[in-house]
């Protein structure tokens, strides 16, 4: 899964990695190394501009809500449960199979935290019983420091309890869509731990290279299984994961020093 990730870098920088064709400045958002669902965050996404008569999709950098609220939703709550979609099933699911067709975006981030689940733990969840030990986290980006690229999808919510020109009559979310951890060997695995995505958390973000960009965010394509196809894995061996503080456990925490790689697992924590 994707509960929890990080995303400092500068939206100038976005807008050149992404080819970016529009952004507000006026919009920008702050460094944020402790992203949580409900929160704002940046989206790479091509679309009409609004009011232009020139109705080309153009890409642009926005502002989205993390946790995706349908169109066809009378109220936005269960947004903060909707902040994933399966890759297995997001073609099918009616939550998001209408954005799966027509609204697919680029997330952008440094990388995402995992907090490792044991196999013992896992049992337990699935079962439904609650077991609650401290976990260690993890931090999980591209080896070669390159963007986290997830594959995303986003919705427009029309909130009609506000009138046409409040300023928060329309809600613009999304979703990361995750899939199976990689169950191969990390690029760069810790010394003491984890050797594997699969060894930290059974679920992963999709990670989108920069060759299947320009198709994913492509709105003309709307075949089903034209689009599952870009859902496929990205290679491995792209990745690395080390240890951080448990701080990161605590939304309120935010800042640079989240992102420190310890030696080891802290104390008392699995792994």
């Amino acid at each position: 899964m994707c509960g929890r990730y990080a995303a400092s870098r500068r939206p100038e920088d976005l807008a050149g990695t992404f080819e970016v064709e529009t952004w507000e400045p006026r919009e920008s958002l702050e460094p944020d190394y402790n992203v949580a669902p409900t929160k704002e965050v940046y989206a790479v996404l091509d679309r009409p501009l609004k009011d232009a008569d020139d109705k080309r999709p153009v890409r642009q950098l926005r502002r989205l809500r993390w946790g995706l609220v349908p169109s066809w939703s009378k109220t936005p709550e269960g947004a903060a449960r909707m902040i994933n979609a399966r890759a297995e099933t997001v073609h099918e699911k009616p939550s998001y199979r209408r954005a799966f067709a027509a609204r697919r975006c680029i997330l952008p981030a440094d990388g995402y935290y995992e907090w490792v689940t044991g196999v013992q733990e896992r049992d337990l969840e699935v079962e439904g019983k609650k077991k609650r030990p401290r976990k260690q986290p993890y931090f999980v980006l591209p080896a070669d420091g390159s963007v986290f690229a997830m594959a995303g999808l986003y919705e427009f919510w029309r909130d009609r309890t506000l009138p046409d020109d409040h300023p928060q009559a329309w809600w613009a979310t999304c979703s990361v869509i995750t899939t199976e951890a990689e169950t191969s060997p990390l690029a760069v695995a810790p010394a003491e731990g984890p050797h594997a995505l699969a060894d930290i958390h059974p679920r992963m973000p999709l990670m989108l290279t920069p060759d299947r960009w320009d198709a994913w965010l492509d709105p003309a394509r709307t075949d089903a299984d034209d689009l599952r196809s870009l859902l496929a894995p990205p290679p491995e061996g792209l990745m690395r994961a080390y240890p951080v503080s448990t701080a990161v456990s605590n939304v309120r925490n935010n800042g640079p020093e989240l992102l420190k790689e310890l030696e080891g697992p802290e104390e008392g924590t699995l792994f």
